[in-house]
C-alpha cells in the first residue's frame, strides 16, 4: 500500500483600505486588501498549511513566523516555494490541491486561471489537479461585512 496523507489548511485576514488583495499570487483590483505580516495571500497560506499538515510539519506561522523581518511583505509565492521544497525533501509528490476561498466582493473567479497557472508553475501540478472555488458568505458575518477573507485548502501527497 502506497504511502498516501491528506492535510487541511485554513487561513484569514482582515481587509483593509491601503492594502493590496493579492490571492493565489495575482494581485486583484479592489479598494481593500489583506493584512498581515507578508502579502497576506490567505489562499497560497492555506495550501501551505494543507501541505505542512499533511506531512505533520506544524503550520505556515512555524516555518515563518511573523516576528521574523525576513518575512514582512514577503511574496507568498516565495513560503509555497520553500513548503513544497519541503515536500520532496520528504519524498512525497502532491497528487492535487482543493481550494475554497470565501470572500464577499470582489468577484475571483475571473482571475482562478491566473491563481491555478502561478500554483501549478510552484508545484508543478498540471492545472487539471489545481482547484480553485469561491463563495461568499450571503452578507453574514465578518466576511459578509467585508471585514475579512478566509480560504480552506485540502491537499494528498504520496510516496512515489
Amino acid at each position: 500500500m502506497r504511502d498516501i496523507r491528506i492535510g487541511h489548511g485554513y487561513d484569514v485576514h482582515q481587509l483593509t483600505e491601503g492594502r493590496k488583495l493579492i490571492l493565489g499570487g495575482v494581485d486583484i483590483p479592489h479598494h481593500k486588501g489583506a493584512l498581515g505580516h507578508s502579502d497576506a495571500d490567505v489562499l497560497l497560506h492555506s495550501i501551505c498549511d494543507a501541505l505542512l499538515g499533511a506531512l505533520a510539519l506544524g503550520d505556515i506561522g512555524k516555518h515563518f513566523p511573523d516576528t521574523d523581518a525576513n518575512f514582512k511583505n514577503i511574496d507568498s509565492r516565495i513560503l509555497l516555494e520553500k513548503v513544497c521544497q519541503l515536500v520532496a525533501d520528504k519524498g512525497y509528490l502532491i497528487s492535487n490541491i482543493d481550494v475554497s476561498l470565501c470572500l464577499e466582493k470582489p468577484k475571483v473567479l475571473p482571475h482562478a486561471e491566473a491563481m491555478k497557472k502561478n500554483i501549478a508553475e510552484i508545484t508543478g501540478l498540471t492545472s487539471d489537479r489545481i482547484s480553485i472555488k469561491a463563495t461568499t458568505s450571503e452578507k453574514m458575518g465578518f466576511v459578509g461585512r467585508q471585514e475579512g477573507v478566509f480560504c480552506h485548502c485540502s491537499a494528498l501527497l504520496f510516496l512515489p
